[in-house]
């Protein structure tokens, strides 16, 4: 593998990061740092922009990180699956988040999108603040990482599953921001 042509081929579809592999608190924690500084060194001047970028990171690492959490991913097939990546394309940064999830899980994360996307930005606040006001899940978690991306998003969340050979499903996620 000549890494310079990989180098230029990661420019030239404008990805700025690009991580695969175990998303422990760690390395969330440290690409995160990498990301923040990356964005603050831009000369752009859509500061805010920053912002909601390193924060819809943030979310989508740690939906990846949490899922292969509770779902017990030890396996090397899950956690080759799960992937971020940050590109920028024309006006838009690109926050793709990828992992694997179980069938009885798709039902579920394509409502919860599809309800999100239907929303305008005085929907998803109330959505976030009813979303606030209940009982936190078993796992741990508030229930607000999707919300809080849809909410940073310029365009509705984009996603699909894509079916696996072990039967599970590949979902992928994309914020524009």
């Amino acid at each position: 593998m000549n890494l310079f042509d990989l180098k230029e081929q990661l420019q030239g579809a404008g990805i700025l990061m690009c991580f695969t592999g175990t998303f422990g608190r760690g390395i969330v924690e440290e690409l995160g740092t990498a990301v923040k500084k990356y964005l603050e060194s831009s000369d752009e001047s859509r500061k805010s922009a920053m912002t909601d970028v390193f924060s819809v990171y943030i979310e989508a690492a740690q939906n990846v990180r949490n899922y292969s959490e509770r779902s017990g991913a030890s396996s090397r097939e899950v956690i080759d699956a799960n992937i971020i990546v940050i590109a920028r394309s024309n006006e838009h940064y690109l926050v793709y988040a990828g992992n694997l999830v179980e069938p009885d899980d798709v039902p579920g994360l394509t409502s919860a999108l599809d309800r999100l996307a239907s929303l305008d930005k005085a929907g998803l606040k109330v959505a976030y603040k009813e979303q606030l006001r209940k009982e936190r899940k078993p796992d741990g978690g508030a229930g607000l990482g999707l919300i809080e991306m849809a909410r940073r998003a310029s365009e509705p969340l984009r996603y699909t599953f894509t079916p696996t050979a072990n039967g599970q499903s590949y979902f992928s996620l994309c914020v524009a921001i």
